[in-house]
């Protein structure tokens, strides 16, 4: 029942500071740190049924940060 979602969704808890994208239905069977703070999950035939991400509001405002400063740079 591993079918691909027509778009990802995701779900952000501020409690637990947690950025949770949904790829495609299925179990999780295990877990790949690619990043610190960013685990991929994967179902028993390895394929990508989420992304999380920890501390996301950190690593999110690392990300954006220098695109608003370029954006405004280009504003100028």
């Amino acid at each position: 029942m591993n079918e691909r979602l027509k778009k990802p969704f995701v779900n952000y808890d501020p409690d637990s500071d947690v950025l949770y994208i949904v790829a495609q239905e299925g179990e999780e069977e295990e877990f790949v740190e690619i990043a610190p703070g960013v685990n991929v999950e994967l179902d028993a035939e390895g394929k990508v049924v989420g992304v999380e991400i920890l501390n996301a509001s950190r690593f999110l405002s690392s990300i954006i940060n220098p695109l608003h400063q370029k954006q405004l740079q280009l504003q100028s």
